[in-house]
């Protein structure tokens, strides 16, 4: 299949996603499906929450948004200008998280971009948002027929494997999977670096790279590097808009479950109704909560930074990623800084 063929596919999918996420009305075959098809995909989004409670509407729009805004031609010939594929196609198993919606979308898309068969093996969390827009992909593209196939059991006959799931789950890709070449990835989170001279509005953008998908992401903040003398109402006040997240009842019962615990054991918490701020050194926070520790210098931040570099995914902050954009990466943003694309064309 012809490069700029796949890429023509992939724009008509993008543009479809970007109406969906923004949750606009069908106007006519632009996006490539009718009316009836459509609605019915607006179906299959409004259903998620009834298989996943964490899968609400807005955040499965606000998923398909971030990406389908990055299918668009220029952004994709950029990016797969750097590459060359010239091997046989293999049948690259991708095993799905299920922690937000469409996490796996970014891996199926690079397996199918650089030639070879995607395997997906579904979370029982998120099983029904890639096949249905996977049909419509095909519908756009027919030469991927034989190029996608769709599974919530075991997956046979690959060839190469990448695994997204949990540090638990690292022992069982490499007991099952670690005989083919691989990628595994485990848990990461993310931080934010706070140098005071932030804004009320750079706060407010800091909550979305929190709460967007209420903090299950990878690329959600749960850890704030803070200068010595931050005063930690700036921070409450900037993020005061982002208090419907409580509202949400498997949210609402991690904070309260999160709250009584500390408090029982007699950890020292900041709480606003919908957050708990604990200080610590620790990166990773549970749910609902974020952790904060003060820093000295710069070189002392950088320390930190770099002594759990390999369980950051993304840095947030005035010298990183801007305040609002954790949740937006890049076709080129690889998780765990693995570039998939070019590990893919090494296979034989």
């Amino acid at each position: 299949m012809k490069k700029d063929s796949i890429i023509a596919g992939f724009v008509q999918l993008g543009a479809l996603m970007v109406s969906l996420g923004k949750n606009e009305k069908w106007v006519d075959f632009s996006i490539g499906v009718t009316r009836e098809e459509y609605e019915a995909l607006n179906v299959v989004i409004n259903r998620q929450v009834s298989y996943n409670g964490w899968f609400t509407k807005e955040n499965v729009r606000q998923s398909l948004l971030a990406l389908g805004e990055r299918l668009n031609e220029s952004e994709l010939q950029s990016w797969l200008g750097a590459y060359s594929f010239s091997n046989k196609p293999k049948r690259v198993a991708i095993i799905m998280a299920g922690n937000i919606p469409l996490v796996g979308f970014h891996d199926f898309l690079c397996v199918l971009l650089s030639g070879n068969k995607a395997i997906c093996k579904l979370s029982s969390d998120d099983k029904t948002l890639l096949p249905a827009l996977g049909r419509h992909l095909l519908e756009f593209l027919p030469e991927l027929k034989n190029r996608i196939e769709f599974t919530t059991g075991k997956v046979n006959d690959i060839e190469a494997v990448i695994a997204t799931g949990s540090d638990n789950s690292l022992k069982f890709f490499e007991q099952y999977f670690g005989r083919y070449p691989h990628i595994f990835r485990k848990n990461r989170t993310s931080i934010a670096v706070i140098d005071g001279s932030e804004t009320e509005d750079d706060f407010n953008l800091l909550g979305n790279d929190i709460f967007n998908y209420f903090g299950l992401g990878c690329r959600n903040v749960s850890h704030l590097l803070l200068p010595n003398g931050f005063e930690l109402n700036r921070f409450f006040e900037g993020i005061i808009g982002h208090g419907q997240v409580i509202n949400n009842n498997k949210y609402g019962n991690n904070y309260d479950y999160n709250k009584a615990v500390y408090l029982m054991n007699k950890h020292a918490l900041l709480d606003n109704n919908f957050v708990l701020l604990r200080e610590s050194d620790e990166l990773f926070s549970p749910l609902a909560m974020v952790h904060y520790h003060f820093y000295n210098d710069k070189y002392e931040a950088d320390a930190y930074l770099k002594a759990n570099k390999d369980k950051i995914q993304a840095i947030v902050g005035k010298d990183y990623i801007k305040f609002g954009d954790a949740q937006c990466p890049m076709l080129n943003d690889y998780a765990d800084g693995a570039d998939i694309m070019s590990w893919l064309n090494t296979l034989n």
